[in-house]
């Protein structure tokens, strides 16, 4: 009596079938805490593992479709970051090792997509590389390969690279300044001094839009605005993103926020997403250090700290934050020159007709769990000293 063994790609074949095409469904329903369904989806994740450890020939199959997984997921819409940050969020860090190989892996044989995805594969982390047995190794890639199959499409983004280089290293080098500016204010221990170096950082970005309108006003970009993704992560994601809608909306921005997959994506003209990014940023670091402050001072009164104050403390920030940039970009466009106002109204219908296209339909959120005065009055207060002044009249 002969047999003929199985290739390696028809047993990855036969663990998938087991353990994520039959199971996807179950799989979803253990996600809402139903035992049965648990039980079954653990049951074939089992099932799957085990063929797959029994025969070591799979392990390159294994890769191959694992890179396939990756590279559909560029096509439903997500990005490097996105993926690694859901991973993280979902699953372990031995998840996140095995995501970012493949990632790695795809890229290589990836076509340009240009700065900003070069900068998130430039970004990914170096988690260590899975180990242990053979079981738990294809359990967990199994693990990964679900997921990446569950997630649903997101809105494409297409990076607007600039058509035009009126002057060749400026912007690197005012983004750098930038930088510096943020990363001392970040650092001090003096809040005067925090408010004085991030105040001369937003001068320079309302300076480095105003120059970037200039000159789309002689050579409009016919590809502009874009758009990018900014993690909004828990704890307390909430009032994380009206921080960052505060940022946007002052940087001649809008950004939409997606709560199940911790993101908020800002659409903009280039430049203006970039001093997003780098502004919230910097806001952020510099609100968690003034709560940090804060909650040494409530405790030393003999009030321990809660998830209330904290949530209050945030959410004042960002509410006063938003109130002063609004103050500051009012001022900057009252100082420009009456030539530019219709180029910046022309961007600012721009920013809006792209945004609708890209979401049309969105809700507002109220924000939850604000209810604690102590938390509020302090966060307003690091507000305060946070706060940007306005840049003086352009020459």
């Amino acid at each position: 009596m002969s047999s003929t063994s199985s290739s390696p790609a028809d047993v990855v074949e036969r663990a998938f079938q087991a353990a994520l095409h039959d199971s996807a469904h179950s799989a979803h329903s253990a996600h809402s805490a139903h035992s049965a369904d648990t039980d079954s989806a653990d049951a074939a994740l089992d099932t799957g593992a085990s063929l797959l450890a029994a025969d070591p020939a799979t392990d390159a199959e294994l890769t191959r479709r694992g890179v396939e997984f990756v590279a559909a997921l560029w096509r439903r819409g997500w990005q490097p970051a996105d993926a690694v940050r859901i991973v993280r969020r979902e699953l372990d860090a031995v998840h996140v090792g095995l995501v970012t190989a493949l990632i790695r892996a795809q890229a290589r044989d990836d076509r340009a997509r240009g700065r900003r995805w070069a900068d998130q594969l430039a970004e990914l982390p170096d988690d260590p590389p899975a180990s242990g047995d053979r079981f738990s190794y294809a359990t967990a890639v199994l693990e990964l390969y679900r997921l990446l199959l569950r997630l649903p499409a997101l809105e494409p983004l297409q990076e607007r690279e600039p058509h035009r280089q009126a002057r060749p290293g400026s912007h690197a080098r005012m983004l750098t300044r930038i930088r510096a500016l943020l990363a001392k204010a970040e650092a001090t221990g003096f809040p005067q001094e925090a408010e004085a170096l991030t105040a001369k950082a937003q001068e320079l970005m309302a300076r480095h839009s105003l120059d970037e309108a200039l000159l789309d006003a002689h050579a409009p970009d016919p590809d502009a605005p874009g758009a990018c993704r900014i993690g909004v992560e828990p704890p307390y994601e909430q009032a994380k993103a009206v921080l960052l809608d505060a940022v946007a909306g002052a940087n001649h921005c809008r950004a939409v926020w997606n709560e199940p997959f911790a993101f908020s994506t800002v659409v903009g003209f280039e430049a203006d997403l970039e001093t997003v990014e780098l502004l919230y940023t910097s806001l952020l670091v510099q609100a968690q250090s003034a709560m940090a402050k804060a909650e040494a001072a409530q405790r030393a009164g003999g009030r321990r700290r809660t998830k209330t104050f904290r949530q209050s403390f945030l959410a004042a920030y960002a509410h006063r934050i938003g109130t002063r940039l609004g103050e500051i970009a009012a001022a900057a466009e009252t100082a420009v020159n009456d030539d530019l106002l219709p180029v910046l109204a022309t961007r600012a219908v721009a920013v809006t007709a792209a945004t609708d296209r890209m979401f049309p339909q969105t809700v507002s959120t109220r924000l939850r769990g604000v209810t604690d005065e102590a938390g509020w009055t302090e966060g307003a207060e690091a507000a305060d000293r946070a706060r940007m002044r306005p840049r003086p009249r352009l020459p």
